[in-house]
């Protein structure tokens, strides 16, 4: 075939719904029923219609699907922390897989999720279908999540939007989480717990804050909290190390809330001439599965990202699609997981995952 003749091919015309009716053997309304998983149908029926669409590359028309439905189908997803650098949350472990999470269980109900960076302006998403966006984890002077409600678009985000129209919630209990971590440290014999936090106007971030300095009052016990100016390993294990040489007292436990590398606070620790556990518990919150093959292994606090992401993809569904009017809320708990960099004293493995 020649250059000119491929250049003068004309694109396969798209396979229609009556083609793999034909090719299946099925009647047009049984291979619809078989792709929109309705209808009464055999399994093997079933399986053939979407084996044969699969083979010939059928399509939806979405143009169609969306004037019957009235949708595009289409969520914006947008992380309102880290909005200097609007795309490194997806370095982040917690945030990649809460996105990657939110896609995946989005795509399973026939959404799809466009990306929106950290600080978007309204002209940048106004022309935009989006029939809802997701703002995961907005900051206090965050404009858009304001934007969003004026424009009549449904957002789903943390407990900070709980009670305003149009405004539906997935989070996780900051307290509970904070105090599930120092109860943990104190039954084995902490008496000097250190936090790390960012620096941060997210509302989970302000409750650690808070919750920390609760705990610390009603226990009598000194208060130590070191901010990391910023997010990444570097300045959270500049942090780290503040808190391990602060004060003529050093601490003996060290709950790391700001996220970072666990090996690498660990390395800190070393550094700063403490034992651990002997002389220092250690506690993440992170998702980094290199928690569990660090010597010794690391305890770690886990927000349960899937979980949250399959939550507020259920809530968005309720909205869009069955019509649910008043605001709402879903709590995830938190999964507080022990290993041996925070046990002195042996005892039972996951004490403090939540119930099942």
């Amino acid at each position: 075939m020649t250059e000119d003749s491929r250049l003068g091919e004309q694109p396969a015309p798209r396979v229609r719904l009556v083609d793999v009716a034909r090719e299946a053997g099925l009647s047009k309304t049984t291979v619809s029923a078989a792709l929109n998983g309705t209808g009464r149908l055999s399994p093997d029926v079933r399986e053939r219609a979407r084996e044969t669409a699969r083979t010939m590359g059928y399509r939806p028309n979405a143009s169609a699907r969306q004037l019957r439905a009235g949708r595009a189908r289409l969520i914006g997803y947008v992380v309102g922390e880290l909005a200097d650098a609007p795309w490194t949350f997806l370095e982040s472990p917690y945030f990649a897989r809460l996105t990657g999470a939110t896609a995946a269980t989005a795509l399973g109900r026939g959404y799809a999720i466009v990306l929106l960076p950290a600080g978007s302006l309204q002209s940048e998403w106004s022309t935009l279908p989006l029939d809802a966006v997701i703002v995961a984890d907005p900051v206090a002077d965050d404009r858009i999540v304001e934007d969003l409600l004026a424009a009549r678009i449904p957002v789903f985000s943390d407990r900070s939007v709980e009670g305003r129209p149009e405004a539906h919630w997935v989070d996780v209990d900051a307290v509970d989480a904070v105090h599930r971590t120092l109860d943990h440290f104190a039954a084995q014999g902490a008496r000097r717990p250190a936090l790390v936090v960012p620096d941060s106007t997210t509302r989970f971030h302000r409750e650690v804050f808070a919750a920390h300095h609760d705990w610390c009052t009603a226990h009598g016990l000194p208060e130590l909290a070191v901010r990391a100016a910023e997010p990444g390993n570097g300045p959270v294990v500049r942090a780290v190390e503040t808190a391990l040489g602060a004060g003529p007292e050093r601490p003996d436990a060290l709950f790391v809330v700001a996220e970072a590398s666990p090996p690498l606070v660990l390395d800190a620790a070393r550094r700063h001439g403490y034992d651990v556990p002997g002389d220092l518990l250690v506690a993440c919150i992170s998702e980094d599965e290199a928690a569990v093959h660090t010597e010794p292994p690391v305890t770690t606090l886990s927000l349960r990202p899937g979980a949250v992401a399959e939550a507020g993809i259920e809530l968005v569904v309720a909205v869009l699609e069955h019509g649910r009017r008043e605001t709402s809320g879903v709590l995830v708990p938190v999964r507080l997981d022990v290993r041996a960099s925070s046990v002195r004293h042996p005892q039972p493995p996951n004490t403090s995952s939540p119930p099942t």
